[in-house]
């Protein structure tokens, strides 16, 4: 009697028994985890409206693009807007403007949440601490509108108590919101003071995470505070650091739309001008959606190549990098 030649072999039930157990723990971990996956259910639905839908715009960057016709039916040019933006004169001003912007923030604005932070961990009542806490928080919730009105209050010419003090002391005022030279020192330091405290957050949760009991090892062996710094409190947040560091290059090149364009006069434009407002203009008050569209593509390449070699930079010296 002949033997059936399409049994399945013993490989190929242990791999289906595999498969079905995976599946069936899979299922299993899902109903155990139900309300933690409900929990993150607003955000996954946020990021697939906001982030991932949108993105089928790209597709304009390679079109000319008409309204009127649609996207699918608009005719592909290649790299056309891209030859052309890299050909504008205007190209390297703009990149020139928003690169240092960017570096300055990544100087004097990234380190500022870490060094507010381990201030505010050595600060043992309780009480002064979570007040200077709220102080530093509430500016994160005034609009980038209130903000402008009050440096323009504080340092216009006419009238600004700033100027007024300057003008008591020596006799001269300065206009800080139409001189070039004070445009980015001016939003770097409303940044600062706008956005420094809400950065502390992330860091005072690692830093609540340090075991006291290390504290006490090194104070026993007769480590100061400064010591207790450099070999325990840094060494635990620097992976969070390092995170924070890879997602902050993925922004590099973006200066913020919003608070730029509020800056913005005839006489600072000129070192004002970055790819965020350039973007808008170009866009929306010329119609110009596909060139406008390949602007925006470049600077999102560009964050693009920084978080992955940053990314990887941190994982060939040893670190823990995003993913």
């Amino acid at each position: 009697m002949s033997l059936p030649t399409d049994l399945p072999s013993n490989g190929a039930i242990k791999q289906n028994s595999k498969v079905s157990f995976t599946r069936k723990s899979w299922v299993r971990d899902l109903i155990r985890d139900r309300w933690m996956y409900l929990m993150l259910l607003p955000g996954v639905v946020y990021f697939l409206i906001f982030k991932y839908v949108p993105m089928y715009g790209i597709l304009m960057a390679f079109q000319d693009y008409k309204p009127h016709i649609g996207m699918l039916n608009s005719p592909w040019v290649g790299l056309k807007h891209f030859q052309r933006f890299f050909s504008e004169p205007s190209f390297w001003q703009l990149f020139t403007n928003t690169f240092l912007l960017a570096i300055y923030n990544m100087i004097f604005f990234f380190p500022l949440p870490i060094v507010l932070s381990l201030m505010l961990n050595e600060v043992r009542k309780t009480g002064f601490r979570n007040w200077v806490q709220t102080m530093v928080y509430i500016p994160h919730f005034v609009s980038w509108v209130v903000v402008v009105g009050i440096f323009y209050l504080l340092l216009t010419t006419e009238g600004g108590v700033l100027n007024e003090l300057l003008f008591a002391i020596t006799g001269k005022k300065i206009a800080f919101l139409l001189e070039p030279e004070w445009f980015r020192t001016m939003i770097i330091t409303q940044s600062i003071w706008k956005e420094v405290g809400w950065g502390t957050i992330i860091f005072l949760a690692a830093l609540s995470g340090v075991d006291v009991q290390l504290y006490e090892a090194a104070r026993m062996d007769g480590a100061g505070r400064w010591r207790q710094l450099w070999h325990i409190t840094l060494p635990a947040i620097r992976s969070t650091i390092i995170i924070l560091l890879i997602l902050r290059l993925g922004k590099f090149l973006d200066a913020g739309f919003e608070h730029i364009f509020l800056m913005l006069t005839p006489t600072n434009r000129e070192v004002g001008e970055v790819f965020d407002t350039y973007v808008y203009v170009k866009g929306l008050t010329q119609s110009q959606y596909s060139y406008s569209a390949a602007v925006g593509l470049f600077k999102s390449a560009v964050g693009l190549v920084l978080v992955m070699g940053s990314n990887w930079l941190a994982k060939r010296f040893g670190q823990e990098g995003v993913y």
